[in-house]
This record gives structure tokens, C-alpha cells and sequence, in this order.
């Protein structure tokens, strides 16, 4: 008779007399519990009106999103809604693919609570791996994408069924979230070996590569058409029946199996050093020429403050890149690229404008120690937070128009308006919300967040609502038979924007409220 600890005739007991399957249980288990404490603890830092309202205010909105293209005259019986059915199967996909992009641009989702806050208590990395999976929300294109898709699925089959089929939409965007989450931990977990980061770009070149051949070839399209993500479309879309039952059983257990099986990457990724960030903290920069202007070499210093920082070149080139991409593979139009630099824009600031002053952190101190005015600063500090926008934006468009075809000349217009008032709407309301609400957040992890999680939430919804409304306004003036009214009407929004941007900088000028901001994002 075995009568040794370790026989395997018997479980294998932990101190108290626990087995493995039970001490993996409980450390699940105590997973969860702090994570409602991370939220709790966050949720702090909101007032609780402020938070009742953004909650509200996004669950309104995800509630229209998903009722009121049901009700569209046309919707369900009309040919369009029967081609928005076709094509539901390529936006399952495309979602799939935009989620994986944001968590791996992020090294694995976004951070519950900054690491450096969280050394002295022993928070697991399943821990992490849940509130990275909760704070998928705070990327604006995740979103605009979640809202399109279950308008998409409602207009399609009509308010006979719409309610089912959001159902299982909503289910799909969870379990594609939770998908993505997994993927991403393991790509985080390669670029932290010796020669990952290498192997990583590589990889990712090859998948952008292999997509241009086949859309140059012309297979892109026929691959759209035998997607996987056809068979839950189509068992989403015939109502309440068996098969829709069984489409929603198969996506629940997609969704709780990649949340348990997403902690194993999770753990191995936390047991390696991030090597690009470790890279950006320690490596040598050469010193650029002397600038001429006092202006000049704020500009400079910022400008290095925003590119050397790993969040901020991963989220240029996803937010640069993926929108441009799929406007490409899905031929848009030029009436419908006017959605595109708000929605670039809009993400763009949500990397670190709606609290703009955190990219000094302690740093602000000694910045307000040198003899230079307060406008400079703020002027220095806009300029490079539109000049980011605009580059990331710019890629975009560039690669959308690639298909677009020759515009005409009140279509282009109507593109380079909405890029200017979107731009000057999202760089405005940044530098108001930074100077409101300033917050201190450290942004040198690359899944670092510049705001709290509620706050993030608030600033998305309202991001989104504002560019995409004003996209539609410009969408609908491209087809204007006079270019002149495009101009006509940006004009009031850029003079608005300069109004509020003028706010902000006497703000900012005023010398108590800059010493709150300074003392808060230094804290």
C-alpha cells in the first residue's frame, strides 16, 4: 500500500489539507472577489453622479443602437436590409479582428489599475486578465464597431426578430471579445522572449502582406463569403428556433472557455519583463540641435513624450492602419470615408488627450520651475496633440482613398471639412476634459490608461456620439450638388471649437487652477 505524499494514487494535498483542484478553484475564486474590489477601489475616483450619468448616458445609447434601426421604414423586407444580412458575416469577422488588433496594440488589454499601484499587494495575473477583459469598452473603435454591428443585425431582420438576433449579437461581441483577449496575451507572452518583439513585427507584416496579395488577386472577397462566422449569422437571424438556441449555447462556450483558458497565457506573459518598455526607459536618444524658439523646445519635448512612449506608437499604428485597411478590403466610397477621421481621432485621444497633462507626471514640477509662459506651454501642448491626430488620421485616409476612386469635387471637400471640425472637436474637448478632471497615470506600460475606467467609458460615448453625428452631417453634404456648403457649414463648428480652445487656455493660464492640475497628475 502507497503510503509516500506524492503517490499519485491519491490527490495531492496543499497546507490545509486542500487538494490541487481545490486551491486552483479558490485562487479563481479570489480572482473574481478582487477584481470587485480593483472596480470599487477605481470607482472612487468618479464622483457618483458623474458616474451614474456616463453609465446611463452609454447604456442609452447601446440600447437605441440596437432598437431603433429596427423600426427603420424598409428594415427586414427591403433590399438593403438583405444585403446588410449578406454582408453581417465579414462584420463578425471584421470585430474579431478589431478586437484582437486593440489587445495586442495594448500588450494584452488595458489595465485595471496601474502595476506600479498594485506592487505591494498580491493581485494574480488572472486578476489582471479579467479587468483587462472588462476595460475592453474603453477603445472608442470597439464601441462605434459593437453599436454598428447590433444596428446592423436589427435593421436586417426587421422588429419581428430583431430581439433574438441582438441577443446573440451582443452574445458574439462578448465572446469575440474574450477570443481576442486570449490571442493577444499569448502574442504579449512571444514579444517579451529574446527576439519576440522581431518575431512579432515579422508576423505581422506577413498578415499584412498576405491581405494586400489577396485583395489584389481578388480572393479577399470570396474568403469574406466563406468565413466561419456565416453559421452563427445564419442561426442568429431565423428567430427564436432551435438552432438560434444552439448558436447561443456554442457562443457562451466560447466565451467561458477563452475567459478561463485566457489566465494561462496571462501568467506566462507575467512572468517575463516587457522588453520594449524596458527598452524605451533605458535606452540612449540622441540630443537634437538647440531650438530657436522657446515655443520650439516645448514642442520638442512633448513631441518626444508622445513617440517614444510604447502606448502611443502601438495605438498610432492600430488606429492608423486597421480602419484604413478594412475601408480598403471593403472598397468604401468617398461619401462614407467622412466617418473615418472622427473615429481615428477620437481613439487617438483617448491614448492620452483626455488628460493630456499626465505625460509629465512628475515632470511637471521642474516644467514649472523654467522660466516660460503658461501659453506657451499650452499652445506647445496642443499643437503636438493635433499633430498626433492628424498623422494617424492622415494614414488613414490615404489608404482608404487608394479604392475610392476620383471624387468629386464636392465629395472632397465635404472629406476635408469633417477632417478639420472633427479634429478641432476632438483636441478641444481633450484639453477641456484635462483641465476639468486632470488625473494621475503613468504611461509608460503599454496597457496603461490615462483616465480611470468610468471616466474612459464617459469620454468614449461621447467622443463617438459627437464625431459620428458630425460625420453623418458631412456624409450627407458630399452628395450636395455644391462643394460651397460644406464650407458654409464647417465654419460655425471650427469658429465654436475656437471658442472652447480659447476657454481652455485662460484655464490653463490661471495660475491656481494649473497649480490643481500640476499637484493632481504630479500626485
Amino acid at each position: 500500500m502507497p503510503i509516500a505524499a506524492s503517490s499519485t494514487s491519491v490527490p495531492r494535498r496543499r497546507p490545509g489539507g486542500r487538494t490541487q483542484l481545490e486551491h486552483l478553484l479558490r485562487n479563481e475564486w479570489c480572482a473574481i472577489v478582487d477584481v470587485g474590489h480593483l472596480l470599487r477601489f477605481r470607482a472612487t475616483t468618479i464622483s457618483r453622479r458623474r458616474r451614474a450619468v456616463g453609465l446611463l448616458a452609454f447604456a442609452a445609447v447601446t440600447v437605441l443602437a440596437a432598437a431603433v434601426p429596427a423600426y427603420v421604414p424598409g428594415a427586414g423586407t427591403s433590399e438593403r436590409s438583405v444585403d446588410v444580412l449578406v454582408l453581417l458575416p465579414s462584420a463578425f469577422a471584421a470585430f474579431q479582428l478589431l478586437v484582437l488588433a486593440s489587445a495586442v496594440a495594448s500588450g494584452g488589454g488595458r489595465e485595471l489599475v496601474p502595476r506600479e499601484q498594485l506592487v505591494a499587494y498580491p493581485v494574480s495575473p488572472t486578476t489582471d486578465h479579467l479587468g483587462a477583459l472588462l476595460l475592453a469598452p474603453l477603445n472608442i473603435a470597439w464601441l462605434i464597431q459593437s453599436w454598428a454591428l447590433l444596428g446592423a443585425t436589427a435593421y436586417g431582420v426587421g422588429p419581428d426578430r430583431y430581439l433574438p438576433a441582438v441577443l446573440g449579437s451582443a452574445l458574439w461581441i462578448l465572446a469575440a471579445t474574450a477570443v481576442g483577449q486570449v490571442v493577444a496575451w499569448s502574442i504579449e507572452g512571444v514579444r517579451r522572449l529574446p527576439h519576440g518583439i522581431a518575431t512579432v513585427r515579422l508576423a505581422g507584416v506577413a498578415v499584412l502582406a498576405g491581405a494586400g496579395l489577396l485583395q489584389v488577386t481578388g480572393r479577399l472577397g470570396p474568403l469574406l463569403d466563406r468565413v466561419p462566422t456565416r453559421w452563427f449569422v445564419v442561426g442568429l437571424v431565423e428567430g427564436t428556433t432551435w438552432r438560434w438556441a444552439g448558436t447561443l449555447l456554442v457562443m457562451m462556450v466560447m466565451l467561458l472557455a477563452a475567459v478561463v483558458v485566457g489566465a494561462v497565457p496571462a501568467h506566462y506573459a507575467a512572468r517575463l519583463q516587457p522588453r520594449d518598455e524596458l527598452r524605451s526607459e533605458s535606452g540612449r536618444q540622441r540630443p537634437l540641435p538647440e531650438a530657436r524658439t522657446i515655443l520650439g523646445a516645448m514642442i520638442r519635448t512633448d513631441r518626444s513624450s508622445v513617440w517614444r512612449a510604447v502606448p502611443m506608437r502601438r495605438g498610432l499604428l492600430v488606429l492608423a492602419i486597421g480602419p484604413g485597411l478594412v475601408s480598403l478590403a471593403g472598397d468604401l466610397p468617398w461619401s462614407q470615408l467622412t466617418i473615418l477621421p472622427g473615429l481615428v481621432a477620437s481613439g487617438g485621444a483617448l491614448l492620452f488627450g483626455v488628460n493630456a497633462w499626465c505625460l509629465d507626471t512628475r515632470g511637471v514640477l521642474w516644467r514649472e520651475s523654467l522660466p516660460v509662459g503658461p501659453g506657451a506651454v499650452f499652445a506647445a501642448r496642443a499643437w503636438v496633440l493635433t499633430e498626433f491626430l492628424l498623422v494617424a488620421s492622415g494614414i488613414t485616409l490615404a489608404l482608404a482613398c487608394l479604392r475610392a476612386g476620383v471624387p468629386t469635387a464636392a465629395e472632397l471637400v465635404a472629406l476635408l471639412c469633417v477632417w478639420l471640425v472633427v479634429l478641432a472637436q476632438v483636441v478641444t474637448a481633450s484639453l477641456r476634459w484635462a483641465q476639468r478632471s486632470p488625473y494621475a497615470a503613468d504611461l509608460r506600460s503599454a496597457r496603461a490608461t490615462p483616465a480611470p475606467p468610468v471616466a474612459m467609458v464617459i469620454y468614449s460615448t461621447k467622443l463617438a456620439v459627437a464625431t459620428t453625428l458630425t460625420s453623418l452631417v458631412f456624409s450627407g453634404l458630399a452628395r450636395a450638388p455644391h462643394w460651397s456648403l460644406s464650407v458654409l457649414v464647417a465654419l460655425p463648428f471650427l469658429a465654436w471649437s475656437a471658442v472652447r480652445l480659447l476657454q481652455a487656455r485662460d484655464g490653463w493660464v490661471d495660475p491656481v487652477e494649473r497649480v490643481r492640475i500640476v499637484t493632481t497628475v504630479a500626485g
